[in-house]
This record gives C-alpha cells, sequence and structure tokens, in this order.
C-alpha cells in the first residue's frame, strides 16, 4: 500500500509473466518493400537494443479491472461517454449508436462503449477477462503503466522482441501467413472485409491471450488480435536517421505508434500483421481493437 492508500500491483494479486529478451542487434524495417509509403518503414537500418523484460501476452480486462479497483482511474472513453466500435461486434440499443466514422463505415461510435464495456452497454469485460483489455487509450496505457511500475515498450524494443530471434522475416513466425496443414498463427480477418468474417482462424473478434503459438522468445499474439501501443511518437521519417543503440523514438509527432495490427487486418485493406508495419493514432484514441503490453523499466543483468 502506497502513502495514498492505493494497494500496490501485487496486493492486487497481479503478476505479469515475463520474457526476457537478450540484448544484441537486428535489422529493423521492411525487408520485403511492401509496407504503406506514408507508414515510413524504411530504410531498413541496423539497431542494437539492450537486454530486457517484456510481457509474455497483452493486458488482459481481468489485470485492467485490479487496476481499476485499486485506483479509482476512469479511462478516457468512460470520460468522453463514447468509444469506437467495430459494427459486427456492436451490442448497444440503436439510441446508443451515434454515428460512423467518415471514410470508415465500419467503425460506429457507440455511447457508454469503454473497457468494461468494449461493445457497448450489453456487453461486459467479465464474460472473457482472459482476451485483452481493449477500448485503451495511450494515456490509459500510460497510466496503468505508472501505477504498476512498468513502462510502454519502445518501437524497437517491441519490433527486436516481435521478431523472436529471426532476422528479415515477414512475421514473427517467417515468412508465410498460415503454418504446417495451412493452421493460422495469429488472429486477423478472412473473408471479405468489412461485411464477411469467415473466422477461419475461430474468431470474429479478440482471442484469449495465448490462443496461438508463440514466438521465437516466447512472445504470444504479437501479430493480429489487438494493435499495441509503444511509447514512441510517430514519425514516418524518422528511420531515416533513427539512432543505432537503444532508439526512443522521435522528441514529436503525428500520434503515438501502435503495432502489431489486430483482427481486423486484411491483405485488402490493412497488411500491418508484417513485423515491421507501423500505424499511429493519436494518444487519446481509444477503440474495440487495441490494447497494450508492458516492460519492465529495469534492464535485467
Amino acid at each position: 500500500m502506497d502513502p495514498a492508500g492505493i494497494p500496490h500491483p501485487q496486493d492486487c494479486g497481479i503478476s505479469h509473466d515475463e520474457v526476457v529478451i537478450p540484448g544484441g542487434s537486428f535489422l529493423m524495417g521492411d525487408h520485403f518493400d511492401e509496407g504503406y509509403p506514408q507508414d515510413g518503414e524504411t530504410p531498413v537500418h541496423q539497431v542494437a537494443i539492450d537486454s530486457f523484460s517484456i510481457d509474455a501476452t497483452t493486458v488482459t480486462n481481468s489485470q485492467f479491472a485490479r487496476f481499476v479497483d485499486a485506483t479509482g482511474y476512469r479511462t478516457e472513453s468512460e470520460a468522453y461517454g463514447t468509444s469506437a466500435v467495430f459494427h459486427l461486434q456492436v451490442q448497444a440499443a440503436p439510441v446508443d449508436l451515434i454515428g460512423t466514422v467518415t471514410g470508415a463505415p465500419w467503425w460506429v461510435s457507440v455511447r457508454e462503449a469503454n473497457w468494461a464495456h468494449p461493445y457497448g452497454r450489453r456487453s461486459d469485460w467479465q464474460d472473457f477477462p482472459d482476451h485483452p483489455v481493449v477500448q485503451i487509450s495511450w494515456n490509459d496505457a500510460q497510466a496503468y503503466c505508472s501505477w504498476a511500475a512498468r513502462k510502454l515498450p519502445t518501437e524497437a524494443q517491441w519490433e527486436y522482441a516481435a521478431r523472436g530471434g529471426l532476422e528479415g522475416r515477414r512475421y514473427p513466425w517467417g515468412n508465410e501467413l498460415l503454418g504446417s496443414g495451412d493452421i493460422h498463427l495469429c488472429n486477423i480477418w478472412q473473408g471479405e472485409f468489412p461485411r464477411t468474417n469467415l473466422k477461419q482462424d475461430g474468431f470474429l473478434g479478440t482471442a484469449p491471450v495465448r490462443s496461438f503459438p508463440p514466438n521465437g522468445y516466447g512472445l504470444y499474439e504479437i501479430s493480429g488480435n489487438v494493435w499495441e501501443w509503444c511509447a514512441d511518437w510517430f514519425l514516418p521519417k524518422y528511420y531515416r536517421n533513427s539512432p543505432l543503440v537503444n532508439p526512443l523514438g522521435p522528441t514529436i509527432g503525428r500520434g503515438r505508434v501502435m503495432r502489431g495490427g489486430s483482427y481486423l487486418c486484411h491483405d485488402s485493406y490493412c497488411n500491418r500483421y508484417r513485423v515491421a508495419a507501423r500505424s499511429s493514432n493519436s494518444p487519446d484514441s481509444a477503440s474495440s481493437n487495441c490494447g497494450f503490453r508492458t516492460v519492465r523499466p529495469e534492464t535485467p543483468v
């Protein structure tokens, strides 16, 4: 218990299943020249990273619930009173549907959609406690990290860990999307986006953590499932002059970096489930396909 009377994470039964990533260097960026030019995935450049510990999975609903119970924290979606929900997942009365996003009508602004009710008032996190927490802004993730004595990974840490020790591959497991026997190795969209999801990987929305095989370092769902916030500001031209050792990202940008893609990614619309792929959003934005994982601040010896 801290002096303010707020229980520490260990007092709330929260533990982080960590993976120790050995220090080393890797070639960061898009090796296949198949990213979106506006994302700035090139040039490929060598980066050296010190050893660090990172969560094996994204933070789950049950973990985030303990944080909220301990602190009384209100997320930005709760403060705003609305958030974005993918249209096939809405669980709300018609009166709660405020409108759709211009240019992306598959996103619906739903009243009272937030981490505890991620698809609207008729949904509840307790129905899927081992799924990634969603409807989390970058600011919300930072608040959790401050309480739990954690940090968001830098973008370079994230990609280095996501590659799982494989150099220059398209995905955390290799270059082919499907595994032996056409097994699905991540949770992304199959079918015709955004209307028909064939659910060949077993899921329309989020999957429970540890649903798919881990990468070579033991990280689960590092591609697909939910977008993951990183610490860095996003600047497309950053790779042109990125530091070669433990880069922290630019000092300014047009939003914060998100990595990994989500269950809504499809090669016809958003092939950002590749390990080099980058995206961004404003720090106060949240949606039904965005969460986070954390790293330990101290560098292991």
